[in-house]
């Protein structure tokens, strides 16, 4: 069952919150071992003690997992890294804060790519996660583990963290929906950075429905977060059911289909435009030229930022220390202990792109790029009212598959531009390819939720039929 559908079964009492924590920790049982979405989680039977304290609330104490670089006082928030290895936060982030309001309960933190470096959940210090559609291939990530739960139904929904595509890549390889908001939407206060201009704190769920009603939870101005948009909340479920999508324009992206996309996948954006037609909606041809430059520009920008916020991990404050007899010995031989590969390197790409003489070349030229990308979406914006594409140029990999890292990263080339630009976008099923999901992806201009997630509502309906 759906979020949705649950509590429309808890509301009708056809179902009581005991009933639905046994069966999502039966299911975990089943499917854990071999998936691990999970990093840890909570007890089933402290959230079945607490339904008659929550049963008036909304979410009437459905367990929501959270991944696990989103603060939360209940358990550790570890990052997928050894360097905060069974680090407590002393306060929840902000989303965890409303989904608590709103009666949820943290079921567990999921698995993700090292401080969210990744787009395979193959970079964790606590192992890998499978995907649960053919556990030899990977979930995507950097939030693999919270699409792996949700698509093996060990959750009924998950927030995950979208900097670069990292809720809409494994949403797409998990055959789930991925929902991420425009930068500003939600608060960023409790999300550990990684690359606080991109980082976006985003949905996993089964169903648009599902997705939508956790962003109206999560969404809305927090003070504590500067970058946080002075918008008021708002019900986001509220105009799904208007299937009609005739006063919309769809623009499709000639650098979305290459020549490298498989006829499968072809085929398949093809019938995306056909049901967009059927349901009203005039599609046509456009260009995004600067893609191509999105995946440089955002590895030097994200590398930058990352190389300043993973400064703070030094083994003074909190988590890993490994002792030295010099503090400078002590501080080089817990960072090396305490990161992976994978950081590492986006640590010494960063610093090397901030460094003096390469500031301007690399990181300078990258934030120009960056801007470019923003004012060309813009100007596409001017033209279409929501923009279409695959999510990922192909179906989900195999584990160990993409050793080399530009082949990793050239995974999130349709996702990136739209970070880069802060803008909102979502991630659907759209069909399979040899077997596999195969993710559909719709991009709306800044604070265009509600167009996007009424077509997202209306495709969804139309390519499940």
């Amino acid at each position: 069952m759906s979020l949705t559908e649950t509590l429309t079964a808890l509301n009708q009492k056809e179902l009581a919150l005991a009933d639905v924590v046994a069966s999502l920790w039966k299911r975990i049982e089943e499917r854990e071992p071999e998936i691990h979405a999970f990093i840890r989680l909570a007890d089933p039977e402290a959230l079945m003690r607490r339904e008659e304290a929550l049963s008036s609330q909304p979410l009437r104490g459905l367990p929501i997992a959270i991944k696990d670089n989103l603060t939360t006082v209940d358990l550790p928030t570890t990052c997928g890294s050894k360097s905060l290895s069974g680090f407590r936060p002393p306060f929840d982030a902000t989303c965890v804060t409303r989904l608590k309001a709103a009666g949820a309960q943290v079921q567990g933190k999921t698995n993700l790519d090292e401080f969210a470096m990744g787009s395979s959940t193959e970079h964790s210090a606590f192992g890998s996660t499978r995907n649960p559609c053919d556990p030899d291939r990977v979930p995507g990530g950097s939030s693999g583990g919270s699409a792996a739960a949700v698509a093996a139904g060990e959750a009924l929904a998950a927030l995950g963290t979208d900097t670069g595509g990292s809720v809409r890549q494994p949403a797409a390889l998990c055959g789930i929906v991925g929902l991420r908001p425009t930068y500003g939407r939600v608060s960023r206060w409790g999300l550990v950075a990684f690359a606080s201009s991109l980082d976006t704190v985003g949905v996993l769920a089964r169903t648009v429905r599902d997705a939508a009603l956790v962003l109206s939870i999560i969404a809305g101005h927090d003070p504590k977060d500067a970058t946080s948009l002075p918008l008021p909340p708002h019900d986001y479920t509220e105009n799904l059911e208007t299937k009609d999508l005739q006063d919309l324009k769809i623009g499709l992206p000639r650098e979305y289909v290459p020549p490298g996309l498989s006829p499968a996948a072809r085929g398949l954006v093809d019938r995306w435009c056909q049901a967009l037609q059927e349901l009203g909606a005039e599609v046509v041809e456009i260009s995004l030229p600067l893609t191509e430059y999105a995946l440089p520009a955002y590895y030097l920008v994200s590398s930058a930022e990352a190389s300043a916020n993973l400064a703070r991990y030094d083994g003074v404050r909190y988590g890993l220390r490994v002792p030295g007899e010099l503090m400078a010995e002590m501080m080089a031989a817990t960072r090396t202990a305490g990161f992976g590969r994978e950081v590492k390197r986006r640590i010494m790409l960063g610093t090397f792109a901030l460094s003096a003489g390469y500031y301007d070349q690399y990181y300078g030229k990258a934030q120009r790029v960056r801007t470019l990308i923003a004012r060309e979406f813009e100007a596409a914006f001017q033209e279409v009212d929501l923009i279409l594409g695959p999510t990922s140029p192909t179906p989900a990999f195999r584990l160990g598959e993409k050793a080399d890292p530009l082949s990793m990263y050239l995974s999130d080339v349709f996702t990136l531009p739209s970070a880069l630009a802060g803008l909102p976008a979502i991630s659907i099923p759209g069909g399979e390819v040899e077997g596999l999901p195969f993710g559909l992806q719709l991009i709306a201009p800044r604070l265009g939720e509600e167009k996007l997630l009424r077509a997202a509502y209306a495709l969804e309906a139309a390519l499940s039929a």
